[in-house]
């Protein structure tokens, strides 16, 4: 028979657990309110600088930037893994990781050398045990981006890319699509090109769409020249990016852990139902053990 004061323990254990899956759910929601908002402002930002280079790439010809230039041959390619720093959040990390080690092992086929910058102590930890090259870490930018810390970690892709140590640049995160959906991103940073500018224009129609088309076909004289302005905006281009792809990797974070705690307060509530459920049987059982053990007692005395 089950020990009644171990069953109580343990009730209480886990109704201490839920406490804490509780607070951690309450926190994680209100800071997937901010990061939300702030993933809501920054994204037009984001579109009409890509319309801007879109209407300015559209008047020049060939590579104009190195930034543009597209190589043939893609033997060393650099992989920005951005991941959390805590856990708790559900299947957040690991997601990422069997998506970006899965394009990892077919590039290793195609004979491609791979590269990673590491985002975040979880994904540090992941690439740093393994067999590909750490070129920098980056474990302090989550939980507190910034537009400055986004500039230096584009600044490390856009160096080694005009140094031609890599041929091409990825930016590997999860996508925000809700508080409980996102997707895990494989997505090419560098090099641009016009077709890349134009995929990222708006998609629906509407204002945006109209100003877009507006700007690619109407004429002007530009102060200094496109190619000047071009070597400006692009590398602020890559930078508002990663900006972009943090926000993003952020707001999916909280979500996904105000899910994951949504679910282990659940699960708790259910765990504590049945442990009530075994204490009330058990206690049962004692109790009609003890009356049968006076009953037979007391006719023994009689008899």
């Amino acid at each position: 028979m089950p020990n009644l004061k171990d069953i109580r323990k343990r009730i209480g254990s886990v109704k201490n657990t839920q406490k804490i899956t509780r607070a951690m759910k309450m926190v994680a929601a209100a800071r997937l309110r901010r990061a939300q908002d702030r993933l809501v402002a920054a994204r037009p930002y984001s579109r009409r600088m890509t319309m801007v280079i879109e209407s300015l790439a559209a008047r020049v010809e060939g590579d104009v930037h190195p930034l543009l230039e597209a190589r043939e041959r893609r033997d060393n390619v650099l992989m920005i893994v951005v991941s959390s720093n805590r856990g708790l959040c559900g299947g957040f990390n690991g997601n990422l990781f069997r998506a970006v080690d899965h394009y990892i092992a077919d590039r290793k086929v195609a004979g491609e050398k791979i590269s990673i910058v590491p985002v975040g102590r979880k994904a540090q930890v992941h690439y740093g045990r393994g067999a590909n090259e750490v070129v920098r870490s980056f474990p302090d930018i989550i939980g507190d981006v910034s537009y400055k810390k986004a500039k230096e970690l584009a600044g490390v892709a856009i160096e080694g890319f005009v140094g031609a140590d890599f041929d091409a640049v990825y930016i590997c995160y999860n996508q925000f699509v809700s508080a409980i959906n996102y997707n895990s991103l494989v997505r090419p940073l560098l090099p641009l090109s016009l077709h890349d500018l134009t995929a990222d224009a708006p998609a629906k129609p509407g204002a945006a769409a109209v100003d877009n088309d507006i700007m690619v076909a109407g004429e002007y004289i530009y102060e200094p020249d496109v190619n000047t302005l071009l070597a400006k905006l692009l590398p602020g281009h890559v930078e508002v990016q990663v900006l972009q792809a943090l926000f993003e990797s952020e707001a999916a974070e909280h979500g996904a852990r105000m899910s994951a705690m949504e679910s282990a307060t659940n699960n708790a509530s259910d765990m504590i139902s049945r442990l009530t459920l075994q204490y009330n049987r058990a206690r049962q059982a004692y109790i009609t053990r003890e009356i049968v053990e006076i009953i037979s007692g007391a006719e023994s005395l009689k008899g």
